[in-house]
């Protein structure tokens, strides 16, 4: 597609109501967006993340006093990230129609409402619907946190609040898993693993409070109908590949499993003559295949994927290695992750700078400084196992962390840079489908091989192949981010 194609496509959808200053936007719809805003939606962003990871240290606990059962427990996981990934894009078109603070308000008191549920469940089953209604949460309130940021700021405030934004996600994965293992130990009044769900009550609460006073109102100026055979078939397609993926290990590789996998290509397929004659025909698709000819946006997200397979990957397996290879508490297990969150945290702020001294080359340096983490962090289990050190993590694990911190911003900027503010919810939920659609799958792929490979090759060698699988993915990403736009906006 040429230069002319691409910048009609962005005149096409500008807001007409918008204007700008230096350092400031406001539309016609609300104010630019607070540092108090931001906060709160950051604080938006952190929930459905860290909620997605929080429980995987838990699971053994959850497993005790429920008496779930393998299948049931990657259901706990999976009915959570299925039920996030398929209504994403939704969410974030209803934002476009509706409000963004609108929705926001309306997903993170449904994110409360439903974290209770989760805290409060009587047995496993009740733990799974909760579990899934905590997911379709999610997905109302997470797209308008990009959109909202997308359509209220402009200039190096938006590059500094979504370098913000991607330090924020990448913090809260790491930060789920360590959250998680003290609340489980601290046991607070005996709540046990239910203190994972019940501490988003009052914090939900908070986020309430302050998106009322501090949160502006946007939507976009010519708001489109919701595309219903599109969102159909979107959620069949998600769901006939993430289900048999996540649950076919656990449950025994059923003949429904097989079946959901050999419909996943043709509902696919499905989708996207659908989606491709709407947007021919000058409808709105729920989403446009024109999108994907932003340049940054095409680009970004192809590296998205593997990146979030290895991170969603790693985050599972090492939580499970740990607690049942090593015999750690929920506490050390958590805890041997804190030296990647903060080196993560480091890395997000120094790359605004480092960004705008670089370019995109910002993310070939961080993915070769997170390949060195995880061979570090490979040879020190083949050499210890089965007496790894939380010392003998340190080198690999803050090494890995610091290369991600260096890649993720950088990529959310790159992917939404070109989108317009019309297209925001849009380009939003687009972004954060695809990132924890590749996260569930890289808990439903490496997860399956670390397990699969256990019991015969034994977990210290079963982690070492995973993490080498971990190492292609990265590879992947490296020759990929040769072709990432070199100035990035």
């Amino acid at each position: 597609m040429t230069e002319t194609q691409i910048s009609t496509i962005r005149t096409r959808t500008a807001a007409p109501g918008a204007t700008k200053t230096p350092g400031r936007t406001r539309t016609s719809s609300g104010p630019a967006l607070s540092p108090l805003g931001l906060f709160t939606v950051l604080l938006g962003a952190a929930l459905p993340l860290i909620d997605f990871f929080i429980v995987n240290v838990a699971l053994p606990t959850m497993d005790h006093d429920l008496h779930a059962g393998p299948a049931v427990l990657e259901l706990v996981v999976a009915g959570y990230g299925v039920a996030y990934a398929v209504l994403l894009v939704l969410g974030g078109r209803l934002g476009d129609t509706f409000g963004r603070r609108r929705l926001f308000l309306a997903g993170m008191a449904a994110f409360g409402l439903t974290s209770l549920a989760c805290g409060l469940a009587p047995d496993a089953w009740s733990l799974v619907g909760a579990r899934v209604a905590q997911g379709a949460s999610a997905a109302l309130m997470l797209p308008q946190v990009l959109a909202t940021i997308h359509s209220s700021t402009s200039g190096s405030r938006r590059a500094r609040a979504l370098s913000m934004y991607g330090a924020t996600a990448g913090l809260s994965m790491v930060a789920g898993q360590i959250l998680g293992g003290v609340l489980v130990a601290a046991d607070i009044a005996g709540t046990g693993w239910r203190a994972v769900f019940l501490v988003n009550v009052p914090v939900a609460l908070i986020g309430l409070v302050l998106a009322v006073r501090t949160v502006p109102e946007t939507r976009s100026e010519r708001p489109a109908p919701v595309d219903v055979p599109g969102t159909v078939l979107l959620a069949l397609s998600l769901i006939t590949l993430m289900v048999p993926l996540t649950e076919g290990r656990a449950a025994g590789w059923p003949l429904w499993t097989w079946l959901g996998l050999g419909a996943f290509p043709f509902v696919a397929a499905a989708f996207y003559v659908v989606e491709r004659r709407a947007d021919r025909t000058g409808k709105t698709p729920l989403l446009p295949p024109s999108l994907f000819a932003l340049p940054g946006l095409r680009r970004g997200l192809a590296m998205v994927v593997p990146f979030s397979i290895g991170f969603g990957g790693f985050m599972f397996v090492i939580a499970v290695a740990l607690q049942q290879g090593l015999r750690y508490g929920p506490v050390e297990a958590g805890l041997a992750l804190a030296p990647m969150a903060t080196t993560f945290f480091v890395a997000s702020l120094m790359g605004p700078r480092l960004v705008g001294r670089y370019g995109s080359r910002v993310v070939t340096a961080g993915g070769l400084i997170q390949a060195v983490g995880i061979a570090l962090l490979m040879l020190a289990v083949w050499r210890d196992w089965p007496d790894l050190s939380l010392a003998g993590l340190l080198p690999g694990v803050a090494l890995a962390g610091f290369g991600q911190g260096l890649q993720l911003p950088v990529l959310i900027r790159i992917v939404l840079a070109d989108v317009p503010s019309e297209r925001a919810g849009v380009g939003s939920g687009v972004m954060v489908t695809t990132q924890q659609s590749a996260l569930a799958l890289g808990v439903a792929t490496l997860g399956t091989l670390f397990l699969s490979l256990g019991p015969s090759a034994g977990m210290g060698d079963a982690l070492v192949i995973t993490l080498a699988a971990q190492l292609g993915a990265i590879a992947l990403t490296l020759l990929m981010s040769l072709r990432l736009p070199r100035k990035v906006s």
